[in-house]
């Protein structure tokens, strides 16, 4: 590796003049900025992608070896299986149904699960065949700050932006569709045809690339990969997909995926409606705001610190407004606010500029413009099954009145006469 192209700084790696021809987080001047290689149980590739991607982060920032004495990070892949809240062992919004333990799930998923609990440690909550007690004050939680969603485009236009989060903030999680006729075993690349009609049905996590690579595809150049298979397949647990795979840097929900700013958890709550986060969008709205009413924290008050929400465009500028007071229709006595945009769709936490002080019972209204519209929002929703099914399972969510509006004609609107089961995915972050 050339180290004129690169320096490290903080823990993290930023890009000079050109990107590299190659690049492997298993080895950028020296430094390893991957975990161990997983064997993973069940169809759980989706948990190991994503932990994946947040190990890399934590170790590329330093923000694991802040805290802990293990070396390596080691998060629990089995706790977000349990406990993601889409499925048949639980769902806050429903008694039953939704996904199988331990036989899929996607980013979004995982996303809508970090946003709420966080990642639990190997160690604290590891455990594939009985579920894991769901939280203890003992645990050492990990909070996901931004999940960015990436797409190379057809013709490879915005490669670079792969590149450049992956060398800046980790491993990515990404996706393929696996059959062994894509896979040449000599080579030990992978290739699915952009015209093949098969859609994803393994999750695993980009380490690296090297535009020199040959493969199956006509053209040179391939994603390094971490796979779940354990360190005997393959080369270590590693393998070689093309740029012009069908799915992998692609797929628009589960191409290229980045797990960003991961931290130790500083939030004692994190107020929400929407259990399972982004199931769809609505389109051409601008500004749209959450109801909620403060807990307190050991009998006393709490200071609201952050807000998170996703942006449905790149370039997105947005406003957090924080409201006392909700009348007539209409939002008033403003507490806050806070300005600024986010350059990748996906979920973002901001810290607001000016935090305040919420009393026990108090209501309180968080709003949040975005520049491009469009709102994410949960509803009851069909979710796919990433281990091949050709079937889609309903997951039930649940809301109420008086809990999500959106701004439509100049009137604020109730989102559940939209649908009755929808929730902005709009949180309010406390300590």
């Amino acid at each position: 590796m050339k180290s004129i192209l690169l320096v490290v700084a903080f823990g993290s790696l930023t890009s000079h003049a050109a990107l590299p021809e190659k690049f492997d987080l298993r080895n950028t001047d020296g430094k390893s900025f991957v975990s161990s290689v997983k064997n993973q149980k069940g169809g759980t590739c989706w948990t190991h992608a994503t932990m994946a991607g947040l190990e890399s982060n934590l170790m590329m920032t330093g923000a694991w070896s802040q805290v802990e004495t293990q070396a390596q990070p080691n998060l629990a892949e089995y706790h977000l299986d349990w406990w993601n809240g889409f499925n048949d062992h639980w769902n806050p919004d429903s008694g039953s149904g939704g996904l199988t333990v331990h036989e899929g799930g996607d980013y979004r998923v995982a996303t809508a699960a970090l946003s709420r609990k966080g990642a639990m440690r190997d160690s604290d909550a590891q455990s594939y065949k009985n579920p894991p007690q769901q939280t203890s004050p003992d645990y050492h939680t990990y909070y996901v700050r931004d999940v960015e969603w990436f797409d190379a485009g057809p013709n490879l236009e915005n490669i670079d932006g792969i590149k450049e989060a992956l060398m800046n903030h980790g491993a990515m999680g990404t996706a393929l569709h696996w059959a062994n006729s894509y896979y040449d075993s000599y080579s030990n690349t992978f290739y699915q045809s952009p015209q093949s009609s098969k859609d994803p049905n393994h999750a695993v996590a980009i380490v690296g690339w090297d535009d020199q690579k040959q493969t199956e595809a006509a053209k040179p150049g391939a994603w390094l990969i971490k796979n779940s298979w354990g360190p005997d397949w393959g080369d270590d647990g590693f393998f070689w997909i093309s740029y012009y795979d069908k799915v992998a840097g692609h797929h628009s929900e589960m191409g290229a995926v980045s797990f960003k700013n991961v931290e130790l958890q500083k939030y004692q709550h994190i107020y929400s409606h929407d259990t399972h986060g982004w199931r769809d969008t609505k389109d051409n709205v601008f500004e749209a705001f959450n109801a909620f009413k403060a807990e307190g924290i050991s009998g006393g008050p709490e200071t609201l610190r952050a807000v998170s929400f996703y942006t449905t465009e790149d370039q997105s500028a947005y406003t957090i407004d924080i409201f006392g007071s909700f009348e007539n229709g209409e939002l008033k006595h403003i507490l806050t606010r806070s300005m600024g945009s986010q350059p990748r769709k996906g979920f973002h936490t901001v810290d607001l500029d000016f935090p305040i002080s919420l009393e026990p019972g108090q209501t309180f209204y968080v709003a949040v413009t975005v520049s491009k519209g469009g709102h994410a929002f949960d509803r009851t929703s069909n979710v796919p099954v990433l281990l091949g099914s050709e079937g889609r399972i309903t997951v039930p969510s649940v809301a109420h009145p008086g809990e999500s509006f959106y701004k439509q004609n100049g009137q604020w609107v109730d989102l559940t006469t939209f649908n009755p089961s929808a929730n902005f995915c709009i949180k309010a972050l406390t300590n």
